[in-house]
């Protein structure tokens, strides 16, 4: 489509750049711009009036730049995104290497007007999809915050208590085993606590766990006679970090529940979630990732989501194909863990158990799958067909 008028912002927290070029190149605004509705909405309604029909591209069309976004089409232009790797390489192409708002701004709206394959485009996102993406970033804030917690726990045990560790520290995702920390967050916690108090700790939240877990731990206990330095700091430590860690779970369940109030609101979670190894955390970060982007195939699907494999070729001396390390890594995330969850599925499975008679490691069979039911992803999505498994399709056809 071409435009009478092409805008590059360059966005910032609390004011951005604008500059707007014809479609001969003509600069005819390039000003710094407030983060303000009202300013953005006067500057898009004059140049409207003065220029016609125009396209307004940004570097990030999340956060600072949302606003930029929303304004944008609200007042009738239309709105696209420039990545900032491709930026960065277009901006090679252009003379000097200053870095300045003002640059970038010209470089994002001649790009725009020069190469328009360059752009992404941008959907303004259904309020349920934009509620999603906030609580999943939420969520995964939480994950990473309870993963440190619990390595920094895993390594007070083990510099105080090896083997005390090596029979706690695998049995951490329990909520057993972390409450029972935030009572008795010491060795000598343990011990005087007895077997009795350990065991009945461990029943209340893990009734089948608590026999066998409380005779590994006092078998732990018996090997180290010695104190080591500075045990008694690191119980007080341990004790915090196991509450923080309970904390963070508490939280994660709770924007779990909020996660699937959301989800369950949407048309598609019925058709996502009938995928084998598909669950509410994946369902959300698919609706997040998919939809409202255009896919014009599977490939261009699988391509996005970073798990296509890229052939590399130069004359005769290298030649085959290696992953991608490019691709929206939240979605590969999402994809690759689902694949991982799917195993239980009999034709998954065999899908995988295939690829590994072939000769592939666990993590490239596991990216085959993946790959493979993105394929099976992009039709459901496309049609609004619910998953089938093969034998039940060869059954139909039969």
């Amino acid at each position: 489509m071409t435009y009478q008028l092409y805008i590059g912002l360059d966005v910032g927290k609390g004011e951005h750049h604008a500059t707007a070029l014809l479609p001969d190149g003509t600069i005819v605004h390039d000003k710094p711009l407030a983060q303000s509705e009202p300013k953005l909405r006067d500057l898009f309604t004059d140049l409207i009036a003065q220029h016609g029909t125009g396209l307004v591209v940004v570097d990030q069309p999340k956060t600072i730049g949302a606003l930029p976004v929303a304004v944008a089409k609200a007042v009738g232009l239309d709105v696209a995104y420039l990545p900032g790797l491709t930026m960065r390489r277009v901006a090679d192409l252009h003379p000097g290497q200053a870095k300045t708002d003002a640059r970038d701004a010209f470089i994002i709206a001649d790009t725009a007007r020069t190469m328009p394959h360059t752009l992404r485009s941008i959907t303004v996102t259904e309020e349920n999809i934009a509620e999603l993406t906030m609580l999943c970033g939420f969520d995964d804030d939480l994950a990473a915050q309870a993963t440190q917690v619990s390595n920094r726990l895993r390594g007070l045990l083990t510099q105080i208590h090896p083997a005390l560790e090596r029979v706690l520290g695998p049995h951490l995702d329990p909520k057993a085993v972390v409450d029972l920390l935030t009572r008795y967050p010491s060795p000598g916690a343990l011990k005087t606590a007895g077997r009795g108090h350990v065991r009945a700790r461990l029943k209340k939240l893990a009734p089948r766990l608590a026999p066998r877990l409380t005779e590994e731990i006092f078998e732990a206990l018996a090997e180290q006679t010695v104190i080591v330095a500075g045990t008694g700091a690191a119980a007080k430590v341990i004790g915090r970090l196991a509450e923080q860690l309970t904390q963070l779970r508490r939280q994660r369940d709770d924007i779990a529940e909020e996660i699937l109030a959301v989800v369950d609101a949407h048309p598609l979670s019925p058709v996502l979630m009938s995928m084998p190894g598909v669950g509410v955390r994946t369902t959300a970060r698919l609706l997040t990732e998919v939809v409202g982007k255009t896919f014009k195939s599977a490939a261009h699907l699988a391509s996005y989501a970073g798990i296509a494999p890229v052939t590399r070729q130069s004359g005769s001396s290298i030649r085959g194909k290696s992953a991608s390390r490019r691709g929206n890594k939240i979605l590969k995330r999402a994809l690759s863990l689902s694949a991982v969850a799917a195993l239980s599925d009999p034709a998954s499975r065999a899908y995988y158990d295939r690829k590994r008679a072939q000769g592939k490691r666990h993590n490239q069979a596991v990216m085959a799958l993946a790959r493979r039911r993105s394929d099976v992803l992009f039709a459901m999505l496309r049609d609004g067909t619910f998953y089938e498994s093969r034998p039940s399709r060869m059954a139909l056809a039969a």
